[in-house]
């Protein structure tokens, strides 16, 4: 479920009328490791697995290739509230140790980053490189709003869409947190063994630090935002050597980083 009726009062100058009104879900998900707490996600239910699949690869605890064994624990009114993962001790990765026992708000993407340190990321820049033109950009954002289902029917929800090389879409995915869309969409493509061939990642708000590294690790080249980069965001890219282009809307775009992989300016 990822949209509920809620009644509310809508005011205007001259009236004040009762409707109903969609509004996106917002529920807490307890995810285990080997049946003990790891962390608690607030995310628009759906898709949990790939959240959970895209999340402990961004967080370097899990990046075999075996498929992960899910066990839905406890459910709230149907919903997922409890998810376990069973990992075998030699498959975790060292990001297990630094887990974070935090609630991560959906909204907050320095949750659980307990030092400045903890934001660094460790790898050479993405050799990965591809030449699109502005007008190919804006064509894939007009295909990620065509497939927003849950935004057209609540206003309040996030999506993130990854095409590869071709400007064709693998995965899109929506929830109320930026980062959950994210590890959604990348978690979708680990699941079906398609990460390989993503080249761009188009998110529906702004982009922060952890938005840019988790398009690191996951190795896509290009990032496209709707909105506002931050400064963090705009320093990662850089040394990244991924393309970040935010204001991507109205057939404008602003380029922060790596502009080379722009053709047409």
């Amino acid at each position: 479920m990822q949209a509920a009726n809620y009644q509310s009062l809508k005011i205007s100058p001259n009236s004040a009328v009762k409707i109903d009104d969609f509004l996106v879900v917002e529920a807490p998900l307890q995810i285990n490791i080997n049946n003990e707490p790891y962390t608690v996600v607030m995310r628009t239910p759906n898709n949990d697995f790939e959240l959970i699949t895209g999340l402990l690869f961004a967080e370097d605890i899990y990046k075999k290739d075996a498929p992960l064994v899910f066990q839905i624990i406890k459910e709230i009114s149907k919903i997922p509230a409890i998810i376990n993962v069973d990992i075998q001790n030699d498959a975790l990765g060292k990001g297990y140790l630094n887990k974070r026992t935090l609630l991560s708000v959906s909204s907050c993407g320095i949750c659980g980053k307990r030092e400045l340190g903890d934001l660094n990321v460790v790898g050479k820049s993405l050799e990965k490189k591809i030449q699109i033109s502005a007008d190919s950009l804006h064509k894939m954002h007009l295909v990620m709003k065509n497939f927003q289902e849950t935004f057209k029917k609540t206003g309040g929800s996030h999506a993130a869409a990854i095409f590869n090389k071709d400007q064709e879409l693998l995965t899109i995915k929506e929830d109320l947190g930026r980062h959950n869309a994210v590890d959604k969409s990348v978690g979708d493509l680990l699941i079906t063994q398609n990460l390989k061939n993503a080249h761009f990642l188009l998110v529906s708000g702004r982009v922060s630090y952890e938005i840019v590294t988790k398009s690191f690790i996951a190795k896509i080249p290009v990032i496209v935002a709707i909105s506002a980069c931050s400064s963090l965001a705009v320093d990662f890219a850089k040394e990244f050597g991924i393309c970040l282009i935010g204001f991507t809307r109205n057939n404008k775009m602003t380029v922060y980083a790596n502009p080379n992989s722009i053709n047409n300016f």
